[in-house]
């Protein structure tokens, strides 16, 4: 709030395409221009790792789907139950990274939607207020 009260008291040159708007309203357009490319850049690097971790949860569940078979079809019976075990562990981690995951990415998209909220608020505002 410093920040605001020191550019409502300053003379703040607005960037080009916010001419007609307080110094307050240049400084909002200006954090939120700095702010959405980051936010963005998070969402896609979410999304990605979400993806990334639900593709190995899916290799992990073939790969103890084909230990399970090999060790019914084996004569001699080797003790596979610890790979499995681990493997399960590895699935429940996974899974817990992913539900951890779409929580980021849910946030994200609710900041998102906030920002464009919030910008397409200050437009209007901008609008209506006589110059």
């Amino acid at each position: 709030f410093d920040i605001l009260k020191m550019a409502e008291e300053e003379e703040v040159s607005a960037p080009a395409g916010i001419a007609d708007s307080s110094p307050r309203d240049a400084l909002a357009e200006g954090i939120l221009g700095l702010l959405k490319p980051a936010v963005d850049e998070m969402d896609a690097r979410v999304a990605g790792v979400r993806d990334s971790q639900q593709e190995l949860r899916s290799y992990i569940d073939t790969l103890a789907e084909e230990l399970k078979q090999l060790s019914s079809m084996q004569a001699i019976p080797v003790d596979l139950d610890p790979y499995t075990k681990k493997l399960a562990n590895a699935r429940r981690r996974v899974a817990m990274v992913v539900s951890l995951m779409q929580t980021v990415q849910e946030r994200l998209t609710r900041i998102q939607q906030n920002v464009a909220k919030e910008t397409a608020r200050r437009k209007a505002l901008a609008a209506v207020q006589p110059s």
